[in-house]
This record gives C-alpha cells, structure tokens and sequence, in this order.
C-alpha cells in the first residue's frame, strides 16, 4: 500500500481556496435556475410576452443546459477542464448582459438559451476539476459535502434573490446579477486552479450528441406541451416516442464507436446509476416544491415577491445542517444507500405533508414543516450522490462523469416539473368542473388551485417512495475505503471498473 504524502501547507490552502471559486460558480448555475421565476409576472408585462411563450424564458435555459451538458463534458475532459471552466465563466456572464438588456421576448430567448449552453460547459468542469483536486478520502468527503449544500441551497438563495431583486430594483438585475459572479469566479479559478486534461488528441462523438440532443430536446419539449396539449395529443405522443427512439439510437451508437461520448462502462456501475437516479429525483421534488409554494405563498396567501423569497429561508438553513453537519460526517462512514434512502424518504414525507394545508393554514404549521423535511432530505442526498457519481471513476472520464450527474438533474427537474404541474393543473380543471356551482369567488379559486398542488404532492411522493426502493435495492455498495493516494493523485488499489473502494470486512 502506497504512503500518503505529506501535505504541503500552501497546497492545501490554495486546494480549499480553489474550492470558493468552483463553488460560486456552482451557486451561479443553481441560482440561475430559479432567480427569474419570482421576476416572471414583470418581465412578462414589461417584455408583452404571451401566457403561452412566457415558459420558454425557464424552459430555454434548463433545455440547452440539459442537453449538451455531454458534450460539455467530453469538451472539459479533452481541451483542458480549467480552460473549459473559464470559457464557461466568461460566456455566461456575456449571455447574462445581453438578457438583462433585452429589448424583446427573442433577444431574451437567446440570451437564456446561451446562458444555458455555457452552463453546459461550465456545470461538468467545475465538478471534474472539484474531483481531480480532492482526492483523499476525508478532504474529499468535506469538498463534497460543502459543494452538496450549494446544489441544494442554490435553488432557494435563487427564489430569495429574485424577490429582492424584482422588488427593490428591476426584473432585469435577475440576469444582471450574475455578470459580477461570472466575473470573480474566472479571476480566482484563472489564479488558483491547475489545467487538468487528457492526452491524446480530441476525437467528438458527434453521431452520439446529435442524438442525445435531439432525443433529450424531443422529450422535455413533448413533456411541456402536454401541460397545454394533454397527453393524449398527436403532438406530444409524437414527441416523447421520437424522442424515446433517439435515445436508443444513441445507447446503439455509443457502444460501437472508438470513443464515445458517454462511455457505457459509466453507466453500467450500479452504484453511479443509483447516484443518478437519486441526484434526479432530489430535483423533481426541490423543483416541485418551489413551484407550488410559490404559487401558494403569493396567490393563496398573498405574499409579496420578496416575503415570498424569505419564506424559503429555513429550507435553505435546514440543506446547510444536513449537507455540512450531517451528511459530511457520516459520507465516509456509511454505505452510501443508508443516507440517500433516508434522504428520499424525508423529500416525499415533505411532498405529503401539502395534504394539510388549507387556505387558512399559518406558515409555522404548514410551508415551514415541509420546508424543514425537504431541506433536511435534500442536504442528506446530494453531497452523497455527486460523491458517489464520480468515485473511482478514471481521471480520463471525470469530465463526462461529472456531466452525467448534471445531466440528471437538469432533466430530471425539466421532466419533472413538466410533469408535476401538468397534474396539478388537470386536478385544479377537474375540481372547478366539479365543484361549479360553488364557483365565482376567490376563496374558491384558491381552493381548486390548492387542490391541483396537493394531487401533484401526492403523486411527486409516489415517485420518490418508489425511487427509494430502486436505490435501496440497486446501490448495494459498501462504505468507502479510506486508502492511501499515491503522489500522482491515483488511489492505490482503485475498484474494478470505476467502482469505489469497499471497506474491508
């Protein structure tokens, strides 16, 4: 067994402070996600956007961020993962500028389809360089845990900064806000990170991203028409089978070409597939929850934009303790299905605890309890998952790892949130038809509304209960080894095909 090189004390502080920069650009992205929901009203009225193209300024972004975030990571793994992560960085902040400047609904288009194009290169760097600059165990499980709560906090910090912003100076600062993020990141990650890359010349799968764009592309567009369409249309039918259909074609292509850009030996480990599926399914109930208590918050109970954003505060407080107190701790210590199951469960306990809301409910007893149980879930699953999507994996292959885990997130919470607000909306038709002769009122409004986010709670459960017996089946991996690294950075005595290291009995 190799010996652990002593650390050198200016190392392992520039180590940590590269970790803020990668980390502020980690928060960027997950802000940019949910920073323009609360400002979506002003922009609307401001910009004479329709109610039907209004999803297109969330939908543009988290399509473009979803699906090149393969090719993104394939670009890191092979020109060079602190050069990608720059370019990243700098084009954002471009993009971020020309939105808030937009004169019209396409000029804004553009610039949140951009924003999500450099997310794609930016998201897979910045997490392949977190792996390849953290390599023994505890720092490792520390690093890991502090990027966790920043996933998971980064969505609320987003909905908390859109109120404020819209509130107290101007919808566009939502975009503009990120120019100076952009900005800091690139200077500190240009001074503190080191070039990461492989060797060889850069070979593109190009068959294989043509496919999975398309493919990915045709399924969260069929799944956000049907909010409009309904499932049973021509359209969306049309859709999720073509786009079902590419994505077999791509699974055919990438076990046939000579370098894919998602390598199947990736995907076959059971243990970075639970990763996936659990990351994945954090998103749909994180993303499920803003939009219906937001909706709740300044509809039902008439909150402004900013009292709204404070609202989401001790959810963020409760990722924070569960990421950094709980889950960093016990990272190194537990097999990692013993803290995703838990976590799971808590996210769907949170989903079902809308059941006991009414109009009338306070904030202590009904938006607070469930924000306390899906914070606690969410800081216990991601540090876990991003650890476990990327341990043991190959440096040659960290980039496109790193961009697999992204890429199931953003399609997840895409799909998800398409589809959990499809449900909610066929609840709220369902009940008003039901109920007609009660109707004409606000209160009544308000109850059918409460009504559709309740049903869609209830089925976002489901989904996760069921996702949590997937991976307490699946992710029957031991808890990791704390074995030495070699000088080179490689663990000694790596698992067979990319699996990470089980504790001896």
């Amino acid at each position: 067994m190799a010996t652990t090189k002593a650390q050198d004390p200016a190392a392992d502080s520039r180590r940590w402070a590269a970790l803020f920069f990668i980390g502020l650009a980690q928060l960027m992205i997950v802000l940019d996600g949910t920073v323009v929901n609360i400002a979506l009203p002003s922009l609307q009225r401001d910009l004479g956007i329709s109610d039907g193209d209004r999803q297109w300024i969330i939908t543009g972004y988290t399509l473009a961020f979803g699906s090149l975030l393969l090719l993104g990571g394939r670009i890191a793994d092979y020109t060079g993962r602190k050069r990608t992560f720059l370019i990243g960085l700098l084009g954002f902040a471009g993009a971020s500028a020309l939105g808030g400047a937009a004169a019209d609904f396409e000029m804004l288009l553009i610039a949140r389809a951009l924003q999500g194009g450099f997310a794609a290169l930016l998201g897979p760097s910045a997490l392949s360089l977190l792996t390849v600059t953290f390599t023994q165990p505890k720092e490792r499980a520390k690093a890991f845990g502090i990027w966790g709560a920043i996933t998971a906090v980064g969505g609320a910090i987003g909905l908390l900064a859109g109120g404020a912003l819209t509130d107290y100076l101007d919808w566009r600062w939502c975009l503009y806000v990120s120019v100076p993020i952009a900005l800091t990141a690139a200077v500190g990650g240009y001074a503190m990170l080191a070039e990461s890359q492989n060797g060889g010349r850069a070979r593109f799968d190009i068959p294989g991203v043509l496919l999975v764009t398309a493919g990915l592309v045709a399924i969260v567009y069929g799944t956000s028409q049907a909010e409009s369409d309904g499932w049973g249309s021509a359209k969306v039918i049309g859709l999720l089978a073509g786009g079902a259909v590419l994505l077999a074609a791509f699974a055919f292509v990438e076990g046939r070409v000579p370098q894919p850009m998602l390598p199947p030996r990736l995907i076959a480990s059971r243990t970075r597939g639970g990763a996936y599926l659990s990351a994945g399914l954090a998103m749909v109930g994180m993303f499920g929850a803003f939009l219906f208590m937001t909706y709740y918050l300044q509809v039902v109970k008439g909150y402004s934009p900013i009292r709204t954003g404070v609202a989401f505060l001790p959810m963020t407080v409760a990722v924070l303790v569960s990421a950094g107190g709980l889950a960093t701790r016990l990272l190194p210590k537990l097999p990692p299905r013993m803290l995703i199951v838990p976590g799971m469960l808590l996210i769907a306990f949170g989903m079902l605890w809308l059941r006991t809301m009414e109009i009338g409910t306070a904030y202590v007893e009904g938006v607070l309890v469930s924000e306390l149980l899906l914070g606690l879930g969410a800081g216990v699953i991601m540090p876990v998952a991003f650890n476990y999507a990327t341990h043991g994996v190959d440096q040659r292959d960290a980039g496109i790892a790193s961009a697999s885990v992204n890429t199931a997130q953003q399609i997840s919470s895409s799909l998800g949130t398409a589809l959990i607000n499809t449900i909610a909306t066929s609840a709220t038709a369902d009940y008003l038809a039901a109920h007609a002769s009660q109707g004409g009122s606000p209160a009544f409004a308000k109850k059918a509304m409460l009504e559709g986010f309740v049903t869609a709670g209830t089925w976002t459960a489901g989904i996760l209960l069921a996702g949590a017996v997937i991976v307490a089946v699946l992710m029957n991996t031991s808890r990791p080894e704390h074995q030495a690294v070699t000088e080179d950075g490689e663990g000694a005595g790596g698992a067979e095909d990319g699996e990470p290291a089980l504790a001896h009995p």
